[in-house]
């Protein structure tokens, strides 16, 4: 990570504690909600494991491309139920972000000498990014971390019209928390958002 050692230990100890709610939110709830749940458990866990610095742990180069083929299995399995709308359109852009960055940071780990697959992460291991692919995601999770920020806000949650089927959403209209605390799913959510765009910002 641009920020050293400790900005890459904090952003993987935010992912990990926001994958462990999320992973105890799959004990409760529809099985619509179950199912976003383990979605997030994964993301936040991925996302985690990329963030872990590479001064501590330098995974092979083999690593990326598991990490490519997993959230490519998870964007297939997001595409049809993001078709109707709601969380799932999240679910899917963030499987796929999880793929390009994987993608983006195998050619820095294989040119890498002692620096491992997270060499993506560093000052010069964006050479397999996009600049503008890399500056959409930027701009969809900055409005996604402002939107989701934004219902944290005491006073901005008011439960809109349209019946009980609506009450208690997350950001944006998706789908809200498990365990009757949608707040705590927001700020996971939220945390999960910021981790993105802080790797996406090293690209």
């Amino acid at each position: 990570m641009h920020g050293g050692a400790l900005t890459g230990w904090l952003l993987m100890a935010l992912c990990a504690v926001s994958g462990v709610y999320c992973l105890l939110c799959t004990r409760a709830g529809t099985p619509q909600e179950r199912r976003t749940a383990r979605s997030e458990a994964l993301m936040g866990f991925g996302m985690a494991a990329m963030a872990v610095p590479a001064a501590a742990l330098s995974p092979p180069d083999w690593a990326w491309a598991v990490y490519a083929v997993l959230f490519g299995a998870a964007a297939l399995r997001a595409l049809r139920p993001a078709l109707r709308g709601g969380h799932h359109r999240h679910h899917l852009v963030g499987s796929l972000a999880m793929v390009y960055m994987a993608v983006a940071m195998a050619p820095a780990a294989a040119a890498g000498s002692g620096g491992g697959g997270h060499t993506g992460h560093g000052a010069g291991g964006g050479a397999g990014g996009i600049p503008l692919l890399t500056g959409v995601l930027l701009v969809y999770y900055a409005f996604y971390v402002l939107g989701s920020a934004g219902r944290l806000v005491p006073g901005t949650a008011v439960a809109p019209a349209g019946g009980p089927g609506v009450a208690g959403r997350g950001p944006g209209g998706f789908g809200g928390g498990t365990d009757g605390r949608p707040e705590l799913t927001t700020a996971c959510r939220l945390t999960m958002g910021i981790g993105m765009f802080a790797m996406l910002l090293t690209l």
